[in-house]
């Protein structure tokens, strides 16, 4: 993986913005992490699952670069982390995403059926 293009784009995500490299780096060595790479071995995409790899786990930091987006990558990346035999007969895989619903939707993502069930505690500008 190339932590500093992974840092790059998730520093600049709406999701996790200037979060510092190094909680990147041990976010990366806690999780079962993917990477898309071209033929020159360049790093343009990357998604993490944190899970007990018996009951759930939690899709996070998925991304593709903005210039091999529109190709089919991403929709190859989720295939791959979904059937990867680490993560089978999991009950549960959840994710949280702002813009790419359409994408999770064809893999089986629904809005969670009952999200009064849930709660979080978000920290939202931790890294500002």
């Amino acid at each position: 993986m190339d932590i500093y293009v992974i840092h790059k784009f998730i520093t600049n995500s709406y999701w996790a913005k200037n979060i510092p490299i190094q909680t990147i780096k041990k976010a990366i060595e806690n999780s079962l992490c993917f990477g898309v790479f071209t033929a020159e071995n360049d790093q343009i995409g990357f998604a993490r699952v944190v899970s007990d790899y018996a009951t759930f786990a939690y899709l996070a930091d998925v991304f593709i670069l903005k210039e091999h987006r529109g190709k089919g990558i991403s929709k190859w990346l989720i295939e791959g982390v979904l059937e990867h035999p680490e993560l089978q007969g999991l009950r549960r895989v959840s994710l949280a995403t702002q813009d790419a619903h359409g994408l999770y939707k064809q893999f089986g993502f629904t809005p969670l059926e009952l999200p009064e069930r849930f709660m979080e505690l978000h920290k939202p500008n931790l890294y500002q």
